[in-house]
C-alpha cells in the first residue's frame, strides 16, 4: 500500500512538473514569435524596397530624391513601430540637464532661415525636445551643426557647435547636453510642417 501512494505522489509531482514547464515553453515561443515577426516585417519592406527600386528608373530616382533631400519622419516611424511591437529605445536616465527647457541668451537676432543667439563663450547647449538626432555635421551658414527631430515633429538646427557629444540616430531626452558653443554664438533653426518657428514662440 505504501509502495502504491509513494508512486501516486511521484506521479502527481510530474504531472505537476510538467504542467510548470509547459507554461515556462508557452512564455518563451511567445517571445520567439514576437521577435520572428519583428525580423519578417524588417524583411518584407527591405524587399519591398528593393523591389519597388527595380521596377524602374523612375522609380529609383524616385527613392533617391526622397531619401537624399527630404528629412525622412523618424519620431512618427518610432512612434508606430512602439504601438506594434513595444519599446524600440530602452530608456536611459544618464542623461545632463542643462537647462530647465530654455536657452540661456544675452541677445537673439534674425539669421538666414532661423536666428543667432549671442550667448556665454563656450555655453553648453542642450535640446528643447526629446527626439531622434537626425544629422551631425556641416551646414553652410551655421557651421558644425546638429538637427534633432523633436517628438512634436519639429527639426530643430543647432549651428556652431563643438565637442559634440550625441551620435547620429540617438533618441534622447529633452534638456539632453548635445555640445558646446564654439565661441560666443548659437544658431537655431525650428521647422515644422515646412514652416520656421521662431523660438519664443516655439517655447509658448
Amino acid at each position: 500500500m505504501d509502495d502504491v501512494s509513494a508512486c501516486l505522489e511521484s506521479f502527481k509531482k510530474k504531472r505537476r512538473n510538467t504542467g510548470t514547464l509547459k507554461i515556462k515553453l508557452k512564455k518563451n515561443t511567445s517571445k520567439k514569435s514576437i521577435f520572428i515577426t519583428k525580423i519578417l516585417v524588417a524583411i518584407i519592406v527591405f524587399l519591398g524596397s528593393l523591389i519597388y527600386i527595380k521596377s524602374s528608373n523612375q522609380n529609383l530616382l524616385l527613392y533617391k530624391e526622397y531619401v537624399f533631400s527630404e528629412s525622412l519622419p523618424f519620431t512618427k516611424i518610432k512612434n508606430a513601430y512602439e504601438d506594434l511591437f513595444g519599446e524600440v529605445i530602452p530608456n536611459s536616465n544618464q542623461e545632463k540637464t542643462v537647462f530647465s527647457g530654455k536657452l540661456i541668451y544675452k541677445e537673439i537676432t534674425d539669421y538666414l532661415d532661423g536666428e543667432k543667439l549671442t550667448v556665454n563663450n563656450n555655453s553648453l547647449v542642450s535640446n528643447l525636445n526629446g527626439g531622434i538626432v537626425v544629422f551631425i555635421g556641416d551646414k553652410e551658414g551655421y557651421g558644425n551643426t546638429v538637427i534633432i527631430q523633436g517628438n512634436d515633429g519639429a527639426d530643430i538646427w543647432y549651428g556652431n557647435l563643438q565637442n559634440i557629444s550625441v551620435k547620429l540616430y540617438d533618441y534622447i531626452e529633452k534638456e539632453t547636453t548635445i555640445g558646446e558653443t564654439i565661441d560666443d554664438t548659437l544658431y537655431l533653426v525650428i521647422k515644422k510642417d515646412n514652416e520656421f518657428i521662431k523660438y519664443e514662440d516655439y517655447q509658448n
